[in-house]
């Protein structure tokens, strides 16, 4: 997406009128998919009691949007390379305020489902759409400032969302929660359409990769519905639609080696580093999904606190990672990333199993905090290193494609993990807002997923480069030697539901302009 006749013609300037309105478009488009999927654990208990939904239909409520997200989201940045990055984004934010005003609407747990589903097909459009646009929209000059306050003000409302949903669901209803992006996408459509130029992608290929979409829709859904159902059925219908989505999953590897324009090229996977890379993402990410998921069940139901402190709970995760993420990016650079990607999920394992321990009543201040602060800490010194890593271990032409593999493993991981982790953690009967059904299922899936972060320090330490290696690791091109690390995007701070995106190609400029 760099150079050429994809650029439109006039660029907007960091600091001025035109680019202050783009980089509003692309922050409030963002902060609609990532602070809606954040919030809507927090209104889990509110929308089971008034529903009447069991523990595999709140999964469902959290899984239908991650497994539309997720399956989608490469298939999203390809259509706006090839149909206008603008044109997509205002669909996916139109698709998710549609969705939004199904869920808020919606008479039974059914209905809210199919909407959640909705609202991931939409965010799988905006969310590559967002950080594409500030590349191509702002002067090269700019671009790395404007990404820059993206990432911040992103953080910013990733920090104030769980405050603003906790504060709605005690004020009125969690139907509250979804309908108030109504507004604020209203907002970001008549922004984008007024401010933000429009660009393509004029060397992107001319047909779209629809079989291996197909194929990862299936695969995806077909493990999710397996595992989900696997504690409430006696029948063969699990295990059924687990070997439907195993088949899936192999269509869609087949389906990658066949097509000319490849969603995932498989030849990334050819750098050890990048398949390390990935490993560590899924099993990380995996532990994430069911701690952010089991969490704020956990405080509401059980610990008995109001949605609001249980929504605030968290922020000490989201400052450290404002403050921390920089930094932890420039250390990966001078000692290699397998340092800090080996003691940081350690640091998240040893938050977890404080977690554990939180029961009726729990006091903030003893039981939660001092793992939230452990948690907060480990995933500042992780996530940065992971972004450069995944990123440096691949040609600079490969390095959008390879952002867009990384956060859809995560978001993969963190669906299956919310698919499976009830049942696994030992929940047979009963629901997840019945706190005598819930106790238990929360200690142990807390040390499942302490295990998993274990796993993932392992795989840093086994296949992660070392800070020899990363020397090591050949120039970008357009890069000198000294400066061939990873692009800057990288050091952002980044949510917690996958690792950050990155602009596809463009990331030589905007390292340039730092």
């Amino acid at each position: 997406m760099d150079g050429g006749g994809d650029r439109p013609a006039g660029l907007v300037r960091y600091g001025q009128a035109g680019g202050r309105w783009v980089l509003l478009a692309a922050v409030l488009g963002s902060a609609l998919a990532f602070v809606d999927a954040t919030v809507v654990n927090l209104a889990l208990p509110r929308i089971g009691a008034e529903l009447g939904a069991g523990a595999a239909a709140l999964q469902w409520t959290v899984n239908g949007y991650s497994l539309s997200l997720a399956s989608l989201i490469l298939l999203g940045g390809s259509l706006g390379d090839r149909l206008g990055r603008r044109r997509i984004f205002v669909a996916g934010v139109v698709a998710f305020a549609g969705a939004s005003l199904l869920c808020g609407l919606a008479p039974g747990i059914g209905t809210l489902i199919a909407a959640r589903i909705a609202q991931g097909v939409g965010g799988a459009l905006l969310t590559p759409g967002a950080l594409a646009i500030l590349e191509t929209s702002f002067h090269p000059g700019d671009r790395a400032r404007a990404i820059g306050a993206w990432s911040g003000l992103g953080g910013v409302a990733g920090a104030l969302g769980p405050f603003l949903g906790g504060w709605l669901l005690q004020l009125a209803s969690w139907r509250l929660v979804f309908l108030v992006n109504l507004p604020l996408a209203a907002v970001v459509v008549a922004v984008a359409l007024r401010h933000v130029p429009e660009s393509r992608d004029p060397r992107a290929a001319g047909t779209l990769d629809l079989a291996g979409s197909a194929a990862a829709v299936v695969g995806l859904a077909g493990l999710t519905y397996g595992l989900t159902a696997w504690p409430g059925h006696a029948s063969a219908i699990p295990a059924a639609a687990l070997a439907l989505g195993v088949a899936g999953l192999l269509g869609f590897v087949l389906a990658e080696r066949s097509s000319r324009h490849p969603l995932l090229p498989l030849e990334l996977f050819r750098s050890r580093a990048f398949t390390a890379a990935n490993l560590f993402t899924f099993a990380v990410y995996a532990s994430l999904g069911g701690v952010f998921f089991l969490l704020v069940l956990e405080l509401q139901v059980v610990a008995g606190f109001e949605p609001l402190a249980a929504g605030t709970a968290l922020l000490p995760v989201t400052i450290l990672m404002l403050l921390l993420s920089a930094r932890a990016g420039a250390l990966a650079e001078r000692i290699g990333p397998r340092g800090p990607m080996t003691v940081g999920p350690l640091a998240c394992a040893a938050g977890l199993l404080l977690l554990a321990r939180i029961g009726p009543q729990a006091p903030y201040a003893s039981a939660v905090l001092p793992g939230v602060l452990a948690l907060g800490l480990g995933l500042a010194l992780t996530v940065a290193p992971l972004t450069a890593t995944a990123l440096g271990a691949v040609d600079e032409r490969h390095a959008g494609i390879a952002s867009g593999v990384n956060n859809a493993v995560a978001r993969a991981a963190g669906l299956l993990a919310v698919a499976a982790l009830p049942a696994a953690a030992g929940l047979r009967a009963g629901t997840l807002t019945d706190p005598s059904a819930l106790a238990p299922v929360y200690r142990t899936a807390m040390r499942l997923c302490a295990g998993l972060l274990v796993a993932g320090a392992a795989i840093a330490l086994a296949a992660i480069p070392s800070r020899a290696a990363w020397r090591r690791r050949p120039a970008r091109a357009g890069t000198s030697s000294g400066d061939a690390g990873a692009p800057s995007p990288a050091r952002f701070h980044c949510a917690v539901a996958g690792p950050p995106l990155h602009p596809r190609p463009g990331a030589r400029s905007a390292a340039a302009a730092r």
